[in-house]
């Protein structure tokens, strides 16, 4: 019977052992497709793109945001291990974003600069020829500007009384020079001065008869450019007949306005091509430039003298010339770099660094001082080392998934900034004219409240501002295709937009003027950057904001004062002149 129970016993203990390798062989085997399957999972994660000023916009692809028109960023991952400032991407996100980079080095920095001209003549070679003696023209024998002479030549004929009567007063002298030589000679001294030659004199004294007329000559050769007088007109000793100008040499005048007159220098060689003379190309140096700026071009004018072989040159004609300038004092290197890769609002200039780390890359935000600009890059003074790389293109993009992780952005004030030495001196951005038409709306709404400080109305600056909050939204930015005139515009329409809640929210004409100060700094950095096609007078009192300054936009040169009104109506200057 115990044997029975004991086979019974060990018989349950072999089917419970085989029932459970039954079923681990049966449902264990689904461990390993259920990890492949969460794997799988995983990699079928789609990168989330959305938009930085719109973070509740969620795009499973790369596009446009349907609200503003700006790019797309992708929302990715961050690794804890990174710098705080950084942020991170991967190289999947960065190539569907577009993102381009560039490791920085040293070079020669070159700008090119481009000048516009006209020929002239050199005015050392401009001569005017005048009459020697007073008379009536008898005879021209130059009826016509343009025609060559040549010095001696005849160029007209007259009668002159006084001459004919100096003439006999020197036949008078010359019978009694043996008893009163003096008069004699007194009498030949006085056709001396009028140009008479002693051929001349020795002639009218052989012959006993004064001469009726006398040549005027030519005293240079050259053309023809001006005939003053006509046929029997009476002129007068020293009155101009012609003028005479030499055209074998010229001079090349080209126009350089105020903001280029740093990169041009005597002694630079200047190429040129003449619009009439097409395929050929001339080279000359500038000898002299104006020390003097038009007021009304705003330009001095670089002087070129050339030699004037074959005539093929002629004044008046226009030329375009090109100049190549290193802008080092020295034979140094400097760190040329992209405008693409620079972002600003007028008040710092940035660039996003790029490090590597396992199979993602992160881009941290550093500030630099610009130099002088060369056309499509800017030389850096400070900020960046040989061997850095940057991000050159899609750096927009890069600051707006920066500013949307909360990473420090161009709009995140909080960022140490390093202020641009020129930062009043902002470079025109290229957009659409019919974005130039909306901006100039809203400045035609800033002039009202202007106007209505100047007459110290508060009310009507109050309804002036609201004018100008509605020309504001009115401006679409989705003209705006570059990213650099998008985001500029981004950030001047914030400032705006804070400036005017803060006039309407005044409450005297005392705090309407402080954030209207505020107000004319934010349109002016717009204005200079994206243009109204108009000219506006840039205008200060330096006795407004407690004795510190302020400046106000106006299409009058006269001042207007909006900080004091009637108080102080005529307190100011202008200051600039915004093209």
């Amino acid at each position: 019977m115990m044997k029975t129970k004991t086979k019974n016993i060990i018989k349950a203990i072999g089917i419970l052992c085989i029932g459970i390798l039954l079923g681990s062989f049966i449902f264990g085997g689904n461990d390993t497709p259920k990890s492949e399957h969460d794997h799988k999972t995983e990699q079928a994660v789609k990168t989330i793109w959305t938009c930085s000023m719109h973070p509740q916009i969620r795009m499973d692809k790369p596009g446009k945001c349907p609200l503003c028109g700006m790019d797309l960023i992708p929302l990715d991952s961050y690794n804890s291990s990174l710098d705080a400032n950084s942020f991170q991407m991967t190289t999947d996100a960065m190539k569907l974003a577009n993102i381009q980079t560039m490791i920085v080095g040293s070079k020669q920095a070159n700008k090119e600069l481009r000048l516009n001209g006209k020929v002239q003549i050199d005015e050392r070679k401009l001569y005017t020829q005048s009459s020697h003696i007073p008379g009536r023209i008898e005879t021209l024998k130059i009826n016509f500007t343009g025609e060559k002479v040549h010095r001696g030549q005849t160029l007209a004929m007259l009668y002159s009384p006084e001459l004919v009567t100096a003439q006999e007063e020197l036949l008078q002298a010359y019978s009694i020079k043996e008893t009163q030589p003096e008069l004699f000679e007194a009498a030949k001294q006085k056709l001396f001065n009028w140009k008479i030659g002693k051929n001349t004199i020795d002639n009218i004294i052989s012959t006993g008869k004064p001469i009726q007329q006398f040549p005027i000559n030519a005293d240079v050769s050259g053309i023809i450019t001006a005939k003053k007088v006509e046929l029997g007109d009476y002129v007068n000793r020293g009155m101009p007949i012609y003028e005479i100008a030499d055209l074998s040499a010229l001079w090349v005048l080209f126009d350089v306005y105020e903001s280029d007159l740093p990169w041009v220098n005597v002694g630079d060689e200047v190429s040129y091509t003449v619009q009439s003379l097409p395929g050929e190309t001339f080279k000359g140096t500038i000898t002299f430039i104006d020390p003097l700026i038009n007021p009304q071009t705003r330009v001095a004018t670089a002087r070129v003298e050339v030699k004037n072989s074959g005539d093929k040159l002629k004044p008046e004609m226009f030329v375009s010339g090109v100049i190549k300038n290193n802008t080092s004092k020295s034979a140094s290197k400097d760190i040329v770099i992209p405008k693409s890769a620079v972002m600003w609002t007028g008040e710092r200039s940035i660039v996003y660094m790029k490090s590597n780390l396992d199979n993602k890359v992160s881009f941290t935000l550093r500030n630099v001082l610009l130099g002088p600009s060369l056309g499509d890059t800017y030389v850096i003074k400070e900020g960046l080392e040989d061997g850095d790389e940057i991000v050159v293109k899609g750096t927009f993009t890069v600051d707006a998934a920066s500013q949307l992780a909360g990473k420090p952005s161009m709009m995140n004030v909080s960022v140490p900034k390093v202020m641009d030495e020129e930062e009043n001196k902002l470079d025109r951005i290229s957009v659409p004219s019919i974005f130039q038409e909306e901006l100039n709306d809203v400045f035609k709404a800033y002039l009202k409240i202007k106007d209505a400080l100047v007459k110290d109305n508060f009310e009507t600056a109050k309804q002036s501002s609201k004018i100008l909050a509605e020309k504001l939204k009115q401006v679409n930015m989705e003209l705006l295709k570059d990213q650099n005139a998008h985001m500029n515009w981004m950030a001047s329409e914030e400032k705006i937009k804070k400036s005017v809640e803060q006039i309407l929210n005044a409450n005297n004409i005392g705090e309407a003027r402080m954030s209207f100060r505020h107000l004319s700094l934010s349109l002016t950095n717009a204005i200079k950057i994206f243009g109204v096609n108009q000219t506006i007078y840039s205008q200060f009192c330096p006795m407004a904001n407690d004795n510190k300054g302020a400046y106000w936009l106006s299409l009058d040169k006269e001042i207007f004062n909006p900080y004091f009104g009637d108080a102080m109506l005529k307190c100011g200057s202008t200051k600039q002149i915004i093209e």
